[in-house]
């Protein structure tokens, strides 16, 4: 069983030197994909990097680290995403022990220590309407949309998951060559969802494993503000969302 680890760094230089040490030891090859000049920084011996000759979407670079690396599995992590030093070996083993899991999450926590709502159900067009518009002020999500985000659920074993935030996610090789890899079409939101539910619908398992526990700084820039280029770029990812998935357009959950 081999785990290869994947980071993409778009200027995020500093968070790496906080989390290569951490994935580094829990990892059998690690690759940090830069997508802007001077996104390394200075890498610890044994962590390979692939500088980009331009920017890149953030699925396109995630697939460049796939095709660069050779491991059973592959460990894709923001920067900002610290691993607790069991973190990858629990999946890696659980993976292991479920043969039909292509994806395994961990639990993620805020820096602060606090619980972080990482396993959700598939997105609808109008709780993602509520979720990313002006009508969250008069309707918060976390308390309108309880169900979507699974806050009453905060289960202490494993349990199958619709879809987890790509912060830090374990993938079976075997399922990312039959999927075709990520969507490099996404400019940057909504891949992650897009590559749970291809898997989904090609048979395999999605599962939130509490045991391994990541810290996640977790920028949520869209949730915070209206009307910046991230907010362009989510609705762009939902419309190709949309548009490779049409039956989600009539989901009511």
């Amino acid at each position: 069983m081999s785990v290869s680890g994947v980071v993409v760094s778009h200027g995020h230089a500093a968070e790496l030197r906080t989390l290569l040490p951490a994935l580094l030891p829990q990892v059998d090859e690690l690759v940090v994909v830069a997508n802007l000049p001077g996104s390394a920084g200075e890498l610890p011996p044994g962590v390979r990097v692939l500088e980009n000759d331009r920017p890149r979407t953030f699925a396109a670079n995630v697939n460049a680290g796939i095709a660069a690396t050779s491991g059973a599995y592959v460990l894709v992590a923001n920067p900002d995403a610290v691993p607790a030093p069991d973190a990858v070996d629990l999946l890696a083993h659980f993976a292991e022990e479920h043969p039909r899991c292509g994806l395994a999450g961990p639990q993620l926590l805020y820096p602060n220590g606090d619980w972080q709502p990482s396993r959700r159900r598939f997105p609808t067009v109008a709780g993602t309407l509520l979720r990313r518009t002006p009508l969250r002020l008069l309707a918060p999500p976390f308390e309108h949309q309880r169900s979507h985000y699974l806050l009453d659920e905060r289960p202490s074993e494993p349990v199958q998951a619709d879809w987890m935030l790509g912060a830090f996610l374990l993938q079976r090789r075997a399922m990312l060559e039959e999927l075709g890899g990520w969507d490099a079409g996404f400019r940057h939101y909504g891949e992650d969802i897009d590559l749970c539910l291809r898997a989904a619908k090609a048979g395999w398992e999605r599962w939130y494993v509490p045991a391994a526990v990541v810290r996640h700084a977790y920028a949520a820039v869209i949730d915070r503000r209206f009307l910046t280029r991230h907010t362009l770029w989510h609705l762009r990812g939902m419309l190709r969302f949309v548009r490779k998935h049409p039956e989600r357009l009539r989901a009511l959950r």
